[in-house]
């Protein structure tokens, strides 16, 4: 998948592609099906599949010192995006120029004039330009005018859930519960970042981990949690493994920086500087502190049992909503 960050700098094998619209934060089910839809048209009409975004999310622009609420930040939301069959990730930059054009101008500088699209699918709530004043409306009358097509796509509803929403996706991971906002995901929510040197008090204990800080992306409930951890290069993976991990502050040591600390079941070796994927399978309990190392130790033990009996159980993709 070819990604760009301007949308004057398109070269013409790209235009005349169809387009999917949004923010697609997650990339979960709701965005896979209206992506879904797009990728439809576009081998109808034998077209590029592109999918257009924007970095920063405009929250991020409008909000920038608001706690960071992103499910993906770019790098995992362009691999997600690729392993929806986009030729082309058009990844346009929410900047002062962007949040001040007109709805109008939106269309013809962005749509037309650069990456000349054929079609555009967008959800029904799509708004867009300044002051959100453009609508699905304004957008299939300048369609029409201009001459692309406009698909408006309806909402995809988990079943006894209503509308599926990044929001809720969001809720639920706040809420202790990977395995609801995975149903809502379809695939199983994580976290990605390279691994940094720790205090290694893990390995003084006869449990190493390795630790890795959220960079750009929401916080899940502060807790433990069974996992799976995946060796990345190149965003392919090279290795997989089983764990328990510890999100937070880790009470009994008083840190206030929140980490991820995850112990790789069956592993041995350093990787320090490598990029890893962490999925969040299963939410154990909360942080605590304990009266000795001992204690900590028996409770790190039991988590490890428990981990292993919640990921056996566990599918590698997260069942449908319930």
């Amino acid at each position: 998948m070819r990604i760009f960050r301007h949308y004057d700098d398109v070269p013409d094998a790209f235009k005349g592609a169809v387009v999917a619209l949004g923010n697609f934060d997650g990339v979960h089910l709701g965005h896979q099906a209206l992506i879904g839809e797009a990728r439809r048209l576009a081998e109808e009409r034998n077209a590029p599949l592109g999918v257009v975004a924007f970095e920063p999310h405009p929250q991020e622009f409008f909000r920038p010192s608001s706690e960071s609420f992103r499910l993906t930040p770019f790098r995992t939301k362009a691999r997600l995006i690729a392993e929806q069959g986009a030729d082309v990730m058009y990844a346009l930059a929410f900047d002062a120029d962007m949040a001040g054009k007109t709805a109008q101008e939106f269309v013809m500088d962005v749509l037309v004039e650069g990456l000349g699209v054929g079609h555009v699918v967008v959800g029904v709530d799509f708004q867009f330009g300044k002051g959100r004043a453009g609508n699905t409306t304004v957008l299939s009358y300048m369609g029409e005018m201009e001459g692309f097509g406009v698909t408006v796509f309806a909402p995809v509803e988990a079943q006894g859930h209503g509308k599926i929403s990044s929001t809720d996706i969001r809720n639920a991971l706040k809420a202790g519960k990977p395995d609801e906002a995975a149903s809502l995901l379809g695939h199983w929510w994580t976290i990605e970042s390279h691994v940094i040197p720790g205090d290694q008090r893990g390995r003084k204990i006869g449990f190493p981990t390795i630790n890795m800080k959220l960079e750009g992306c929401l916080e899940p409930a502060y807790g433990i949690y069974a996992v799976r951890a995946r060796v990345l290069e190149n965003d392919v993976t090279v290795a997989q493994y089983d764990g328990v991990a510890s999100y937070g502050i880790r009470p009994m040591f008083e840190v206030s920086q929140p980490l991820l600390e995850t112990y790789l079941f069956d592993f041995s070796g350093d990787l320090y500087g490598r990029h890893l994927a962490v999925e969040l399978i299963a939410y154990l309990r909360p942080e605590a502190k304990y009266d000795s190392l001992d204690a900590l130790k028996a409770q790190i033990a039991r988590d490890c049992d428990d981990a292993r009996k919640a990921l056996a159980s566990a599918p590698l993709d997260p069942p449908p909503p319930r």
